[in-house]
């Protein structure tokens, strides 16, 4: 596949490489940690493959350094492939921060491929496409969400989606900001209505792990006990767990982490890997560039790839 390189953009070999098992940590997982990586899992057999892959790096170059792309053949990376328990090719992983956030598998038309890496870009923090004339009033609604005025919050957010219904940062602040006001079953009927266009965004995954872990909170032990328990009994899984959701629930999220990340180096396969679950959970509530989502997908990442 050849590298294809748009007038004015960045040049094409800082953007889009092949990639290898002995190069995937550097590559991927550490270039990650500052600018979002598409991952293009291949081989050469591959018919689809062919037709996805320059379509993805046209994309890639369009977007003009905001993302970069590697090529892993997966003939020659099975253990990655292993990893990411990739079971058909063409797949496209997109990482942040060491973490797969979004991706798809089989061949997608032009359009679609254009808008998931606008997507990835956003869900990074970055400009894609034309730029959303509603930013200032989605900043503003979130301004009052963070100030505790969540009535407020959900009216702007609502005179948003008026305006464009398939706004996602609107939408998933408005799931959120029912999340504040305690209205949890609202606010997953919101959740449940959202546009198919955009059910799959990063902003609504981001609301629909902070309800879930509402709801969890609802259900959680006294912290005292539960640390008792796991003091008394480093190998309880159960209780360490139960008292990450606890901790969580009391709003000491980074101790959570470290309790999650502590019950992942002991047992990851422990409860179909509920500790990497949670911790998915935990980093896809927080926005991306929280120090406790940076900190915490470092760790894991080099317990993953070590």
């Amino acid at each position: 596949m050849e590298i294809l390189n748009g007038a004015g953009a960045a040049p094409a070999g800082d953007l889009i490489k092949d990639g290898s098992e002995a190069t995937f940590m550097a590559d991927v997982v550490e270039t990650s940690q500052q600018v979002p990586v598409i991952v293009d899992f291949w081989a050469p057999w591959c018919g689809p493959c062919k037709t996805l892959g320059p379509l993805l790096e046209e994309a890639v170059t369009a977007a003009r350094g905001a993302v970069k792309m590697v090529k892993i053949n997966v003939d020659e990376a099975q253990a990655i492939a292993g990893q990411l328990r990739i079971q058909s090719i063409p797949t496209v992983y997109a990482f942040w921060q060491g973490q797969p956030v979004d991706g798809f598998q089989g061949a997608l038309p032009g359009s679609e491929i254009k808008e998931f890496v606008n997507r990835v870009v956003a869900a990074a923090g970055g400009e894609a496409g034309g730029g959303d004339q509603l930013g200032d009033a989605v900043e503003a609604a979130e301004e009052m969400l963070s100030q505790g005025a969540a009535v407020d919050a959900a009216q702007t957010f609502a005179a948003i989606l008026g305006e464009d219904p398939n706004h996602a940062a609107a939408y998933g602040g408005l799931v959120r900001a029912h999340i504040a006001m305690d209205d949890l079953d609202k606010a997953e009927a919101i959740l449940n209505g959202a546009p198919v266009e955009i059910s799959k965004s990063a902003e609504l995954e981001a609301a629909h792990a902070q309800l879930e872990l509402a709801r969890q909170a609802a259900d959680a032990g006294p912290v005292s006990d539960l640390q008792a328990a796991v003091e008394a009994d480093p190998d309880n899984h159960q209780a360490r767990f139960d008292l990450a959701l606890a901790l969580h629930a009391a709003g000491r999220v980074d101790e959570a982490v470290d309790q999650l990340l502590d019950l992942f180096r002991r047992d990851r396969e422990w409860n179909d890997e509920a500790a990497k679950a949670q911790l998915f959970k935990i980093f896809d509530a927080l926005k991306p560039n929280d120090p406790v989502v940076l900190n915490g997908r470092r760790k894991l990442s080099s317990m993953i790839f070590a």
